[in-house]
């Protein structure tokens, strides 16, 4: 490989893959209950299901974005290896942490001008950006350039589908997604919306079912509708410590779609913090979002 690929840990890829496609993952940062964290794909600082269970008990968390200096030192250290950097972000349109990485990038591309530190705009969220990633690394490992690599990504990343559904509406409403009376008359209800990620990177609710088995299925019902030859693509699918769901989810998929190569982590502290418990979400190539 001759560039070091990198993203964050919004990307919510297992440790094991992470290590397999050699990559560098940036922590972000979240707190709750009066104690920040920087979220490590394996999770060291806050075991996952103790982090579900506090929001479970109704403890809110807030995340924070990563600073100037740690992207500095971050893409300095692998810019001194003589290595060029391609960073995969998470999407512009859920955070800030892209815009910050670019305000880095450019200062340190002036004072490396031999190198290439290229800062890319997933426009993906959790699983979604993970799958990104994880095509671009393994377009690497079989020797593609770095040219090559971002010549995939722009041709791909607007058919990187997500699908979402969340399984406790308050977060949603907390996270400025819908409207408090919406929550209110949608838990009494048993409302479950599902929702997508749009070509601008943004989270955006598509419709509402009732009953938590209907909303798992339309997941798998939209995955039929655009996926491209689902049973020889890699499918990625992430839950907020609700494994049962997940699993009822992926013999869906593997049923209704001839799947075979299914890849399931969790939901990591950042996503969860805005979508709850009970999410699961479904990350595939499609042809568009």
């Amino acid at each position: 490989m001759d560039f070091v690929l990198m993203t964050d840990s919004t990307c919510d890829l297992a440790p094991e893959m992470v290590q397999e496609l050699a990559l560098t993952v940036i922590p972000l940062i979240y707190s709750i209950d009066g104690q920040e964290y920087y979220h490590y794909v394996d999770n060291h600082e806050l075991d996952i299901h103790t982090y579900y269970n506090k929001l479970r008990a109704g403890l809110f968390p807030q995340t924070a974005q990563i600073s100037p200096q740690e992207f500095r030192k971050a893409f300095e250290s692998r810019l001194r290896t003589g290595k060029d950097v391609l960073y995969i972000a998470f999407s512009s349109g859920i955070s800030g942490t892209c815009s910050t990485a670019s305000m880095v990038a450019k200062e340190l591309q002036a004072e490396y001008p031999d190198r290439r530190l290229i800062v890319y705009d997933s426009l993906c969220a959790s699983g979604g950006e993970g799958l990104l990633v994880y095509h671009a690394a393994r377009l690497a490992q079989a020797g593609k350039t770095l040219d090559d690599v971002l010549a995939w990504l722009d041709g791909n990343r607007l058919r990187l589908v997500h699908w979402f559904t969340v399984d406790d509406l308050d977060h949603l409403h907390r996270g400025g997604r819908i409207s408090g009376a919406a929550a209110l008359v949608g838990g009494m209800l048993g409302i479950k919306p599902v929702l997508h990620v749009d070509d601008e990177g943004h989270l955006v609710p598509m419709e509402k079912v009732r009953g938590r088995r209907k909303a798992l299925e339309r997941l798998v019902d939209h995955m039929t509708e655009t996926a491209i030859d689902p049973a020889h693509q890699t499918v990625f699918l992430n839950h907020a410590d609700c494994p049962e769901d997940a699993r009822f989810v992926e013999e869906q998929v593997r049923a209704r779609l001839g799947v075979t190569d299914i890849h399931t982590n969790f939901i990591g502290p950042l996503i969860g913090a805005h979508s709850g418990p009970g999410t699961v979400a479904l990350f595939f190539l499609g042809s568009k979002r």
